[in-house]
């Protein structure tokens, strides 16, 4: 089957050079938002290279980030939302009186983030954000709208960056759409 995955075809839309930019730019824009205590919660796996690259940018802003994970599945190694969010990992920080920005890879239903918005916002957090790389312009499952958005995307399936399509690609240093992805076997 890795022969499979390996033959699709990858088509660039947002290559390595606008992604560096366009993390710099969003880290211009949380700190422009004035954060006070900030901690990134990082939504795994998709969003690992997202968010380290992110938490560097918002160094050379001047600010001084924590950095959580939280581990959530919804969609397994298929290429569509199974529309159950999972807590697989939760945070180990205490995000009580803290503001908060969820980083996340991709926004498509909405369901990962609308999900983990409302849990940060249950455990006290002074504020909750959202920043995601991908803006999927699908109809949304449950009404979110990124606070920070990187690239509004087209409706395809995207990978690249970190984000995978049954675990492969995520090494790409750019997002690219998969060409027929409902037809790639799990390995």
């Amino acid at each position: 089957m890795a022969g499979v995955l390996a033959a699709q075809a990858v088509t660039p839309l947002f290559s390595a050079e606008r992604i560096a930019e366009r993390v710099e730019a969003l880290a211009g824009e949380i700190a422009q938002s004035s954060p006070r205590d900030l901690i990134i919660v990082s939504i795994l796996k998709g969003s690992f290279i997202f968010a380290a690259d992110l938490i560097r940018a918002l160094h050379r802003e001047g600010l001084t980030p924590e950095i959580d994970f939280i581990f959530l599945a919804s969609y397994g190694t298929g290429t569509a939302s199974g529309g159950e969010v999972r807590v697989l990992r939760g945070v180990e920080t205490d995000l009580a009186g803290r503001d908060v920005v969820i980083v996340d890879d991709i926004l498509d239903s909405g369901r990962t983030l609308a999900f983990a918005k409302a849990l940060f916002e249950r455990s006290g957090a002074r504020s909750v954000r959202t920043c995601v790389l991908v803006d999927k312009q699908v109809p949304r499952a449950v009404e979110i709208e990124p606070d920070f958005r990187g690239f509004r995307c087209p409706p395809v399936f995207v990978v690249g960056y970190g984000m995978d399509l049954a675990h492969r690609y995520r090494e790409l240093p750019f997002i690219g759409e998969v060409g027929n992805p409902g037809e790639v076997g799990n390995p």
